[in-house]
């Protein structure tokens, strides 16, 4: 069906959606946080898109890894819920905040380590000015569809970092490592050191709804479609 090399043992307590939804997110979120962003306890971490699939993953990372997390999204009874049930230090509305403001005013005008920026666009530019002196920003996505290019100038100002994380492509490059990773993480699920939450799973033949459910940010974790 496949190559040995690209499936997992499922454990027995887990289901086959939970288990379908650890590999590529799980996997992109601890890249984006240990391997690219270098992310060490104590540190601060903004994720973007708490609410989404990604978002949580990285938050939960992060929050283990013992990292103060910032996390935005548009709806307060989301964010209501990644402080209560997912530990988020500091979440922020970002239709009724401007999340740098908020940052800043946090952090004593200094700014956090580390954004996963999932968004871009101008988001991005705006995630390099949430960072302090030497932070560093992974741009994983464009989920903004915001066309606006970064001004590579911006990251003069505080000497950060900017890193692309795609993580197909990591995987085939270091298939070894990420095979492992991704093992250690389903591992974590199984014995409930993280959670998945999987919002919604879709007909394949009602994909389109199931696209236009996230398009119009109704979610709260993952959402699949079964064939």
């Amino acid at each position: 069906v496949t190559a040995a090399n690209m499936t997992w043992i499922i454990p027995a307590v887990l289901s086959g959606d939970i288990a379908a939804a650890i590999p590529v997110t799980f996997g992109t979120a601890h890249e984006c946080l240990f391997e690219f962003g270098h992310v060490r306890e104590g540190q601060s971490v903004l994720v973007h898109a708490g609410a989404g699939a990604l978002g949580l993953v990285t938050l939960q990372l992060a929050k283990r890894a013992g990292a103060r997390v910032f996390t935005t999204a548009s709806d307060d009874a989301k964010l209501a819920r990644l402080k209560a049930d997912f530990g988020a230090d500091v979440a922020i509305n970002y239709v009724k905040q401007d999340f740098v403001e908020a940052i800043k005013a946090e952090t004593a005008g200094k700014g956090v380590d580390l954004v996963v920026d999932s968004i871009a666009g101008r988001n991005l530019a705006r995630s390099i000015a949430s960072l302090k002196y030497r932070g560093r920003a992974i741009m994983v996505g464009v989920s903004g569809r915001d066309p606006e290019r970064l001004d590579p100038l911006a990251l003069w100002a505080n000497c950060t970092d900017i890193q692309g994380v795609y993580y197909p492509g990591i995987f085939l490059q270091e298939h070894d490592r990420c095979f492992a990773v991704v093992a250690g993480l389903i591992d974590a699920v199984a014995n409930g050191q993280l959670k998945v939450l999987i919002d919604r799973a879709f007909p394949l033949a009602e994909a389109a709804h199931a696209h236009r459910y996230i398009l119009e940010r109704k979610a709260f974790g993952r959402v699949l479609l079964r064939p």
